[in-house]
């Protein structure tokens, strides 16, 4: 491939998922604090909803922003043990995590309410990480493509191409989340390649990659012209660990 990368920012996105005390969060975002983040590299931080005001304190001020994990698509109302997009905002919340494949499996969650969670994130100034990706047997069945097209089509139905273009998508192929396997950097820039095509605006958004990135694959990942960065799970959860996919990301800058 070129040595010239697009200029596209890259973008280092930590999910927490359900890990992390308010203590172990606060102190895994102080250790952040003190590291120095590579020139023109985003770094953001995803913790549970019980940890995001202590985090939000040990960041202010500084370089890297908050992230929620999920969100209500409406202001307020009587929905029980729901989080909506004005609270997060409340606590300097500017991403949130939409479609992981997670809420999607263990909660229900449709194509329809992510399409609306990511209607109601744009309209509040929150940025959404739209989250697709394919199961072990649709990607054994070669329906990959199909798959993520469809989810990117519907997270984003009547969304602008102005505003998708803002917009943050993380391909996460489950079978890769959390199991150590990864796929191959070749073939991830080749889905995501489509992804950008399936929905105006997209060819100007980020898009992330993710399921099990971490310091040791982070840097082939990232070569790739089509891969802006990372949605980081099991690697985000140390000082270590997070920080040298943050580092690997460095390259892609200095390649442009």
């Amino acid at each position: 491939m070129s040595a010239a990368l697009p200029a596209r920012r890259p973008l280092i996105a930590g999910n927490w998922k359900m890990h992390k005390t308010v203590a172990e969060a606060r102190e895994l975002a102080h250790g952040l604090r003190q590291m120095a983040l590579p020139p023109g590299v985003d770094v953001i931080v995803c913790p549970p909803f019980t940890a995001l005001a202590a985090v939000a304190d040990e960041l202010r001020g500084g370089p890297i922003g908050l992230g929620a994990q999920n969100m209500h698509d409406a202001t307020h109302g009587a929905f029980t043990g729901e989080i909506s997009p004005i609270m997060l905002r409340e606590l300097g919340t500017t991403y949130v995590i939409l479609g992981h494949s997670e809420r999607r499996r263990f909660f229900g969650e449709t194509d329809a309410a992510v399409a609306r969670k990511v209607r109601s994130a744009l309209a509040h100034g929150i940025v959404p990480i739209v989250a697709v990706g394919e199961t072990a047997d649709e990607h054994a069945a070669g329906g990959t493509i199909a798959r993520v097209s469809s989810q990117a089509a519907a997270a984003f139905a009547e969304v602008s191409a102005a505003d998708a273009a803002t917009c943050v998508v993380a391909y996460e192929p489950i079978w890769a989340i959390g199991t150590g396997n990864v796929d191959t950097p070749e073939n991830a820039n080749a889905v995501m390649g489509e992804i950008r095509s399936c929905v105006p605006g997209l060819a100007d958004a980020r898009v992330l990659y993710g399921g099990s990135m971490n310091g040791e694959n982070a840097a082939a990942l990232l070569a790739q012209p089509n891969i802006d960065g990372g949605l980081i799970g099991g690697a985000s959860l140390t000082l270590a660990g997070f920080m040298a996919v943050v580092d690997a990301a460095r390259a892609r800058v200095q390649a442009r």
